[in-house]
């Protein structure tokens, strides 16, 4: 029987794929037995493992540990398990190693074995050994299948990668463009915002410097008019206004003289120049003044225990509409009553008496220029005081301020709002209707139902502007304010 020698092959290191796994790093050793069988040669029993070797030192170690103290055992444990670890680490790379082998090469080496022992052997082991070529060699079709398949997909691979490196430097380049862009337009924009203060200041600057020239402008102007009043006898400007004063006081004293003439001619005409008077009215007939009814004879009774309502008409023999709420023996006339007469009917005991004014009441003088030139603005304000807030005496005396605008009126102190109503048909404003001396200067307003005011101007031109005004702006929003129950009146 011929004996086959022991076949070995020297393979290029890294020539396999790390994903194959052989059962041992050398090829076996054949031999020819009984009946022409390949027999594999056992190894020696001498050569001994990696795994054995270690399971000797262990075992070494386990009979030393009951003869070595603690720190012998640890030291020679210590030893022991360094070296079982370098032998594990040579054992793995010798693995490796054989892993790495070049597919083709072991295969090629492979079959040159079977071919070579093919010719050796006869029956049924030489069916067996051409078996095993057939099986190596489509072993060899399917390893070169898949590394084309393996080839394609690392192409594919490539491919994908280079696209993706391609996006990633396109995306990396869109986004430097897109930041630059940012950065060019956040510099244009600042420059522009810079260019914006800077003509801001600049504006300001200009308005600064015309607004005070324009100041100096105005004050070298009066300080001009100064120097030529004083050039021009001030000392008789001041005899002017005295003068004007006087006149002013001697055409009152007239005035009243007249209406006492106008009122004795009125009695004489109707015939009663016998009968005795027991009441009459004082005080000038017109706008910005009041009217009192004061008893001129002895047996006249005590006007608190009389009822007093006062009317207004157009001429005397006109039907005459009743002044809601005035009932003193003071009336004060507000803008609707000029060139209207007023009367007053006394109801004293067993008798009605009739007043009468000697004429229509006359209106103030430069009042309808003032309230012209108050039209022009968008809002008046006025000063006034609170004397009464919903029917009930104000007790406080401190100034608030009456915006009257083109839309609406407020009532305010400070920041702090009493009132503030558009223009419509539930507001109410007149003037005071009685109450002392003070009426020619007092206004009754209803902003709305269940809230009223009767506030105190500081003159009584003031008091008739503000009525007037105020009447002037909700005739222009197609509302008529007046007094209570002057719907009617003003109407027709």
């Amino acid at each position: 029987m011929t004996m086959l020698s022991r076949v070995s092959y020297t393979m290029p290191k890294d020539a396999v794929s790390a994903d194959v796994f052989f059962a041992s790093s050398r090829f076996p050793n054949y031999k020819i037995g009984a009946n022409n069988q390949i027999v594999e040669v056992k190894e020696d029993s001498k050569m001994s493992t990696m795994k054995d070797m270690v399971a000797k030192e262990t075992a070494l170690l386990l009979e030393q540990q009951k003869r070595l103290s603690v720190r012998d055992l640890a030291s020679k444990f210590e030893k022991g398990l360094a070296a079982a670890v370098k032998l594990s680490d040579e054992f793995q790379a010798r693995l490796k190693e054989a892993a790495s082998l070049e597919k083709h090469v072991l295969l090629k080496n492979l079959r040159d074995a079977l071919d070579a022992l093919r010719g050796r052997v006869a029956g049924k082991n030489k069916e067996d050994v051409e078996e095993a070529i057939t099986m190596v060699e489509a072993l060899a079709v399917q390893l070169t299948q898949r590394e084309g398949e393996l080839i394609q997909e690392k192409a594919e691979v490539k491919k994908l990668a280079s696209f993706l490196k391609q996006a990633s430097e396109d995306a990396k380049r869109l986004v430097d463009e897109e930041r630059a862009f940012a950065r060019d337009e956040i510099e244009n924009a600042r420059a522009a915002v810079q260019r914006v203060e800077e003509a801001l200041q600049e504006h300001e600057r200009m308005s600064l410097s015309s607004v005070n020239q324009d100041v100096e402008e105005l004050m070298k102007e009066v300080q001009e008019a100064r120097r030529i009043k004083m050039l021009h006898q001030p000392s008789r400007v001041m005899d002017m206004e005295h003068e004007l004063q006087a006149l002013r006081t001697q055409l009152a004293e007239k005035s009243k003289h007249s209406l006492q003439l106008q009122k004795e001619l009125a009695i004489t005409k109707k015939g009663e120049k016998n009968a005795p008077q027991l009441y009459d009215i004082d005080g000038p007939e017109s706008l910005g003044s009041y009217l009192r009814i004061y008893p001129c004879s002895d047996n006249a009774p005590e006007l608190s225990g009389c009822t007093i309502q006062w009317y207004r008409s157009t001429s005397e023999d006109d039907k005459k509409e009743l002044i809601s709420g005035a009932t003193k023996s003071i009336y004060a006339p507000e803008p609707f009553d000029v060139g209207r007469i007023l009367q007053a009917e006394i109801l004293a005991v067993d008798q009605i008496i009739t007043l009468t004014t000697s004429g229509p009441i006359d209106p103030a003088a430069g009042l309808g220029n003032y309230v012209e030139a108050l039209v022009r603005r968008h809002e008046t304000e006025f000063n006034v005081v609170i004397i009464q807030m919903n029917g009930t005496d104000h007790e406080s005396q401190s100034i608030h301020v009456l915006h009257i605008g083109k839309m609406r009126i407020k009532l305010c102190r400070g920041n702090t709002t009493m009132a503030k109503e558009y223009y419509s048909h539930s507001m109410q404003i007149c003037g005071v209707r009685g109450g002392g001396n003070a009426a020619a200067q007092a206004v009754y307003w209803q902003p709305k139902v269940g809230i009223s005011f009767v506030l105190a101007f500081e003159s009584e031109r003031e008091r008739n502007a503000a009525i007037m005004l105020a009447r002037r702006f909700a005739f222009d929003c197609n509302i008529m304010l007046a007094g209570p129950d002057d719907r009617s009146s003003t109407g027709s």
